[in-house]
């Protein structure tokens, strides 16, 4: 069994470019030893609830020592079944726009 998450946090109070609060974060989910990709407008970390959960929080308690103001989106999906989703899931879309069975053009993040 696993969720997967998508994350977004930053501090809104510290400018217009937070990448640092970003990467940040990202170094945290990156040493919480669980798959995670990151996109343009969040994080997907893939674990067991508890575990990501941690991590998410982990995340907060961060940006939350240097910031009185905090943005954080967390969209989840829980499924029952094996883990490795946040791979399959994007390796079977590609699969579809290769041959032929997508619906218009994607681009790839990787």
């Amino acid at each position: 069994m696993s969720v997967i998450v998508e994350l977004s946090i930053f501090p809104m109070d510290k400018g217009i470019s937070v990448a640092a609060y970003v990467a940040r974060a990202v170094q945290i989910i990156e040493e919480g030893g669980l798959a995670f990709a990151l996109n343009p407008m969040g994080t997907c970390i893939e674990g067991e609830w508890e575990e990501v959960m941690e991590v998410v929080h982990r995340c907060f308690k961060a940006l939350q020592k240097d910031s009185d103001r905090i943005y954080l989106t967390l969209k989840a999906d829980y499924r029952k079944g094996p883990s490795g989703r946040l791979q399959r899931k994007v390796a079977a879309v590609q699969e579809k726009l290769s041959t032929g069975k997508g619906a218009g053009r994607a681009q790839s993040l990787a």
